[in-house]
């Protein structure tokens, strides 16, 4: 068997030109199949390029439906993994620049889950959609709060209106990121494993909607008062004494509705 070293087509960034295709030869079937994902032949630079003005999950969902076009009819591809890398995100003057990380998506990590076994695994993957610097939930909070501050920009009482509503929503996110980080600390104490005869996660049916209203504080409660590896035990607090209420004031028998 032959293998083939050189990929008929390899996706990469540019540093001056962003997202740019090169071909292992002049078959018209490559460029056809380039241009059909809105890729531009330079002839200076004998690759070819998307606009510079494409957007950055555009350029990703291009590449990637581009690869498998070209993969469908057996052509080999590469990829730069940094075309996965978003922009930074622009900062006011003088405040730090937020290092852009390529992440996880949603999806993988759901897919991940169907892999663990024990709680303790769990919360890590749930604490990796919490973290501060590049979780799904802040980012989405911050993607919110944004586009709030877009809809401002326009200076309209519509826009006004509706910047409020979305910094709303934005609000009700960062309290979605409250409760489940009391998941995942639930989940960090729990010494629960999944049996080894358990079915397959993608086979248990999800409950009723009215059964998921029937939980209680206490589980939250209780784990809000155990150690865990990211929280030391605390020392238990002191019963507080119940202090003797000022007895009540004297009604004035003279006063009447």
């Amino acid at each position: 068997m032959t293998l083939q070293l050189e990929p008929d087509v390899a996706f990469g960034m540019h540093p001056a030109f962003g997202v740019a295709a090169a071909v292992a030869d002049d078959r018209p079937f490559l460029d056809e199949v380039l241009r059909k994902h809105r890729f531009r032949y330079s002839e200076y630079l004998d690759v070819y390029l998307l606009a510079d003005d494409t957007p950055h999950n555009t350029a990703v969902w291009t590449v990637a439906s581009a690869t498998r076009e070209l993969q469908e009819t057996g052509l080999s591809v590469a990829a730069d993994p940094r075309i996965m890398i978003p922009p930074p995100i622009p900062t006011p003057d003088g405040a730090p620049v937020r290092a852009t990380q390529p992440g996880q998506s949603l999806t993988a990590l759901t897919g991940q889950l169907h892999e663990l076994r024990h709680a303790a695994d769990v919360s890590e993957v749930l604490g990796e959609i919490l973290d501060e610097h590049h979780g799904t939930v802040p980012d989405l909070e911050e993607f919110i709060d944004t586009a709030a501050a877009w809809c401002e920009r326009l200076g309209t009482p519509n826009g006004h209106e509706l910047s409020l509503h979305l910094r709303s929503i934005a609000h009700h996110v960062a309290f979605l990121g409250d409760q489940l980080v009391g998941a995942q600390l639930e989940l960090a104490v729990m010494p629960d494993a999944t049996p080894e005869n358990a079915p397959p996660l993608a086979e248990v049916p999800s409950p009723d909607r009215h059964e998921w209203r029937r939980g209680t504080h206490t589980a939250r409660a209780r784990a809000a008062m155990a150690s865990s590896p990211n929280r030391p035990a605390s020392t238990p607090m002191r019963q507080v004494e119940a202090v003797p209420r000022p007895p009540a004031a004297p009604t004035d028998p003279s006063r009447t509705r």
